[in-house]
């Protein structure tokens, strides 16, 4: 179990992110279009997975939008935005903030991702969503970065996270 903070709150999370030089676990999760996907779906792309607990929050949808930015030039790498928002919602926001190089991923249909990746709140006002973090993983699904952001109402370490994209 690893432990954050909400606004200096200690909140902890269902355990760790997995390891850098493993195998990232696979996961189930839910488009704008209701359609579930997998890793498989993205087969042979760097991903960046950034978790976060909502788009509807000004640091959440501040990350994904820079990591939109780094996107456009980089054909090579899928940015992932992983949340609890519904589908309907991920997409409305993507569309206001003309937002098409990222792909909105919903934890609706299973929070096993949340679970496996170790980003499920337990405990405070944000329990069963997810704490804020970055997984990067090369082309073949070795995960090659990682950061747990120690507050959740701060943005991640751009820099250290598209560094690590290469």
């Amino acid at each position: 179990m690893a432990k954050v903070t909400l606004r200096g709150n200690p909140v902890h999370t269902s355990g760790e992110l997995p390891k850098t030089g493993n195998k990232a676990p696979d996961f189930r999760l839910t488009t704008k279009d209701l359609k579930d996907v997998s890793l498989a779906d993205y087969k042979g792309k760097k991903k960046l997975l950034n978790i976060v607990p909502s788009l509807d929050t000004p640091v959440c949808a501040m990350s994904t939008k820079k990591f939109n930015e780094h996107a456009k030039a980089h054909a090579d790498t899928v940015i992932l935005i992983v949340s609890a928002d519904l589908p309907f919602a991920m997409g409305r926001f993507c569309g206001v903030e003309h937002l098409e190089n990222v792909v909105p991923l919903s934890l609706m249909r299973d929070k096993k991702f949340a679970q496996d990746y170790g980003v499920l709140i337990q405990d405070g006002p944000l329990a069963g969503i997810t704490a804020r973090a970055v997984v990067i993983l090369d082309a073949n699904d070795k995960i090659i970065y990682t950061q747990l952001v120690p507050e959740i109402a701060n943005e991640p370490d751009y820099q250290a996270a598209l560094k690590a994209l290469g």
